[in-house]
């Protein structure tokens, strides 16, 4: 018999209510508790979710035995906060990108769950996306010869507001951290991490980075270019250049990725993976019940050796651009 898992969500907001809609399609996933510091937010997220219980603090939902995962969706500034108040009470944890604000906190952050013994990932949902599992595939078998340049992008334009946590730096704010983090994973996969990185970054006025241009070189010749910004629209794909082609993945909308697959005979080919039922949330909820099954305390698909490389080379492009955080001083 399939067990059913208990999950809490930790963080009321508008990721976790797509986390949630998903959450309620996987009939091994009950949908057990959730917690807001704000105790009537709480209580209407259960009701439209169909939570058992909703808690008024953080620290109800960790104390409840029957929790057995919790999903961090508040900003990236409280990241290490949330994450260590579940760890420490045996909680395991699916943790929003970015995981934490630098090196230093993730580092705690996976020094911890080693400590205690308790299950912890990076909710990195593209990781665990069918379009992405067949880039991957094909890259690795060389289908097209060698993989040498990458280029990624993620942009919206957005209405500037100085209060939104897009821009606080309280908050972590800034393109980097919240969709500059997609081409950085893209080229992370891929090639590993990068011997040396230039940026070019454009600030805001609230001191908060709003683009930014990354370029990442290896000592093989491997070259990957990524860019970011809340200032204008991209495409939001990822290419990859081959000696014999190149794949392109791009997102077409929520449930929805297109995979084009280009050769030097001039043949190509078009798949489109859909998922319309969901936002493609589900995938990562299933693959860390999977691990729960196993017992396992990280995930061999995202494994927290990733996560720290990943936000090692998010310091790295921060020191190379000027991004600074207030949570760097303490």
């Amino acid at each position: 018999m399939t067990k059913k898992w208990n999950w809490g969500i930790l963080g009321c907001g508008s990721i976790a209510e797509k986390f949630s809609s998903d959450l309620k399609t996987l009939p091994n996933a009950n949908l057990y508790a959730c917690a807001s510091r704000s105790k009537s937010k709480a209580a209407k997220f259960a009701e439209k979710f169909t939570y058992a219980k909703s808690y008024g603090s953080y620290s109800e939902l960790v104390a409840d035995p029957l929790v057995d995962i919790i999903y961090i969706a508040t900003p990236h500034s409280h990241h290490m906060e949330h994450t260590l108040l579940c760890l420490n009470n045996g909680k395991a944890v699916l943790c929003e990108k970015a995981f934490a604000i630098n090196s230093k906190q993730s580092d705690k952050m996976i020094q911890t769950a080693k400590k205690q013994g308790v299950f912890l990932m990076e909710a990195f949902w593209t990781r665990f996306q069918p379009a992405f599992l067949k880039v991957k595939d094909i890259l690795e078998n060389k289908v097209l010869g060698e993989t040498k340049m990458i280029r990624s992008d993620f942009a919206f334009n957005g209405p500037f507001d100085p209060e939104n946590r897009l821009y606080n730096l309280d908050l972590g704010g800034g393109s980097l951290l919240d969709i500059g983090i997609y081409p950085v994973f893209a080229a992370l996969q891929a090639f590993g991490r990068p011997d040396e990185i230039k940026t070019v970054a454009q600030f805001s006025s609230t001191g908060s980075e709003e683009s930014i241009a990354i370029l990442f070189k290896y000592d093989n010749g491997h070259i990957a270019s990524l860019q970011s910004s809340f200032a204008v629209h991209s495409d939001t794909q990822s290419e990859y250049w081959c000696e014999n082609g190149f794949v392109r993945i791009k997102m077409q909308g929520i449930g929805s990725t297109k995979v084009e697959i280009w050769n030097s005979n001039n043949k190509s080919e078009e798949l489109e993976f859909n998922y319309p039922e969901t936002h493609g949330y589900h995938l990562e909820a299933m693959h860390v019940m999977d691990c729960m099954n196993e017992n396992l305390t990280e995930s061999p698909l995202l494994p927290l050796s990733f996560s720290a490389l990943l936000m090692e080379t998010l310091d790295r492009i921060r020191d190379d651009s000027g991004i600074k955080f207030p949570a760097d001083k303490t």
